[in-house]
């Protein structure tokens, strides 16, 4: 059960996180004294975060100067808040000090952004945020002993360096989110100093929050590329989605009341402003703490927690009990004979009621399949609506909602029994060599990552009796990896009519792709087919990154093998480095056998 409610989480944690220093009292409504007191006690790792997700390639010198630059504004501030630059807004005046620091702007490249004001110099600097970090040099590990010695001699400059580190590599993770890994992080320090053990308890401790990290930056950036591509609309769609399956007693009317205060949030938090985004964070909880009884009747323990453990509860609270007169199907969207008459009146009101009414009846179906539903009803309306007799059109919507599902549900059994039938390397070779063939233009990190994330969802999910929702839910968010956050991200033109097209119904139009025919192979190997002894020395989970970075840079070299010629060449590699590193001279061996491997190849 703890993964499925792993799974549930990183669809409904987005709303809900709160973290590090906020106050520690028992508290019925977290208000904006409170909200704002956090933000000025943690000033620091605000502009951490902001500076370290906007300029990723800065370095932690140049950050700590923003940091004091910010901290001065703060006390400024607090002294006295008639100065004019007070009454401005945190992010405004944050860009307005990275813009002045002497010669940055020309060494990162983003002078132009320095050139606009307000909402276009906000969405500048968003989209010069870059997903891909293979700019930045690897994450600098210490031994386990160092860290505890670093953290003992200065804890504030160990902590901050981690979390400017962690920041630049996850460029849209929302500030809040941050902030609680940033606390995690501490709290696993201050234990794993104190272990004899300490190598294995850091490993052992860091895996649960690094899956939370990852999880949580895979969802914020599908909502946020939700918001961005297809408008507030769909974005709009999802949240009605999940907060109408959490919470099935909310009334429509108290939803649309909780749904403002989520939806005034997201401004913020996709653009990067992280003040902003913890405000409203802050608000939305306080909001479904304030009116509990007509929520949930699973949240009344949370809510009476201390700040910091409230929304953790929440989040791992089950889905509330289905109300007893909830019928199974709301007659009035199928039955009625004027829901054609009441479409008409409101449009987006209507759908917006029909997506809650059957979200609520149905648990068991992912938020995409939701929005597939609630798509299918639309398009059925906009037929049935032009036609002679209407109710005796839209009468037969739940045949076609059934269609719909039946569908969706046998792409998710077709992976399931991928996962039955292939061992966990054989499952992600299968979807490293599927997805490097649709997408080859993306890189080889890229790839390899979202080939390993497949393998999670499925391996999370398949073994599940809440198996397709689970599917369903984390696929979408492996597609949202694949299709990117900024709007200069062009893949090849297939991929990138379905990231595109409909939000909805990318999932089915990614199975119906096939191999990329614009796609021109690189000339030349480029060292491909080139081992060195150095392989004799890579602990077996380096090994594995080796064979999956094979295996994608072979596929790119030779798209149109089919998939066993490429897994007979990537066992004749494994065989390769397995009778290379036992020979007395593994690097004349290499050289000897390499070109063997190539000739293959190239024969195949």
């Amino acid at each position: 059960m703890k993964q499925l409610k792993l799974t549930g989480f990183v669809i409904f944690f987005f709303f809900l996180t709160e973290s590090l220093t906020l106050p520690t009292q028992p508290q019925d409504v977290d208000d904006v004294r409170i909200t704002q007191k956090f933000i000025d006690d943690n000033i620091g790792y605000i502009t951490i975060i902001a500076f370290a997700q906007y300029i990723q390639e800065a370095s932690f010198e140049e950050v700590e100067m923003l940091v004091k630059a910010m901290t001065e504004y703060r006390d400024k501030c607090l002294a006295d808040r008639t100065f004019p630059e007070c009454s401005k807004l945190a992010n405004e005046v944050l860009l307005e000090n990275i813009c002045a620091m002497e010669g940055l702007p020309q060494k990162y490249n983003f002078s132009h952004c320095c050139h606009k004001v307000d909402f276009e110099r906000r969405l500048c600097f968003f989209h010069n945020k870059k997903a891909d970090i293979g700019l930045l040099p690897p994450l600098p590990t210490l031994d386990p002993e160092e860290k505890c010695q670093t953290y003992k001699n200065n804890r504030e400059s160990f902590l901050n360096n981690y979390v400017y580190e962690v920041s630049r590599r996850n460029p849209f993770v929302f500030a809040p989110t941050l902030l609680t890994v940033a606390a995690r992080f501490e709290e696993m320090t201050k234990t794993c100093c104190e272990e004899q053990e300490k190598a294995n308890c850091f490993q052992t401790k860091a895996e649960p929050f690094i899956y939370y990290l990852k999880a949580l930056s895979s969802y914020q950036k599908n909502a946020c590329r939700a918001l961005m591509k297809f408008g507030r609309q769909i974005l709009q769609s999802i949240n009605i989605a999940i907060l109408s399956q959490k919470f099935p007693k909310i009334g429509f009317k108290q939803l649309t009341s909780l749904l403002e205060d989520v939806s005034s949030k997201y401004d913020g938090c996709c653009e990067g402003d992280v003040v902003q985004c913890i405000r409203g964070r802050s608000k939305v909880m306080s909001h479904i703490c304030s009116k509990q009884d007509s929520i949930s009747s699973k949240i009344k323990d949370c809510c009476e927690k201390k700040i910091p453990e409230r929304g953790e509860c929440i989040i791992y609270s089950n889905k509330d009990d289905r109300p007893n007169d909830l019928s199974l199907r709301e007659a009035k969207f199928i039955e009625s004979d004027n829901v054609c008459e009441k479409r008409d009146a409101d449009q987006a009101n209507f759908m917006a009621e029909f997506l809650y009414e059957y979200s609520r009846r149905h648990p068991e179906l992912s938020t995409p399949e939701l929005l597939r539903i609630a798509k299918v009803y639309k398009d059925l309306l906009k037929e049935c609506c032009n036609m002679e007799n209407p109710p005796e059109c839209y009468r037969h919507a739940e045949n076609r909602f059934n269609e719909t599902t039946e569908k969706s549900l046998k792409i998710v059994q077709r992976e399931c029994e991928h996962f039955q039938n292939l061992g966990k390397d054989d499952l992600k070779y299968h979807y490293l060599i599927n997805l490097t063939k649709l997408a080859p233009q993306l890189s080889t990190e890229e790839l390899t990552f979202l080939g390993k994330e497949m393998v999670m969802a499925l391996t999370t999910c398949c073994t599940l009796s809440e198996e397709f929702a689970c599917v369903d839910n984390l696929v979408d968010l492996v597609l949202g990896e694949l299709c990117g956050i900024n709007e200069n991200r062009n893949i090849n033109p297939a991929v990138d009519h379905c990231c595109k097209t409909n939000f909805a119904f990318r999932r089915s139009c990614f199975e119906s792709l096939e191999a990329d025919k614009t796609y021109v192979p690189p000339s030349t190997s480029q060292g491909l087919f080139t081992f060195h002894a150095d392989l004799c020395q890579a602990h077996n989970e380096e090994l594995q990154r080796k064979k999956d970075r094979f295996l994608v840079n072979l596929v790119k070299l030779k798209p149109e093998l089919a998939g066993e010629e490429l897994w007979s060449l990537l066992a004749d590699f494994t065989n390769v480095v397995e009778k290379c590193c036992k020979a007395q001279e593994p690097e004349a061996c290499f050289k000897e056998e390499s070109p063997k491997l190539a000739a293959k190849s190239q024969a195949a």
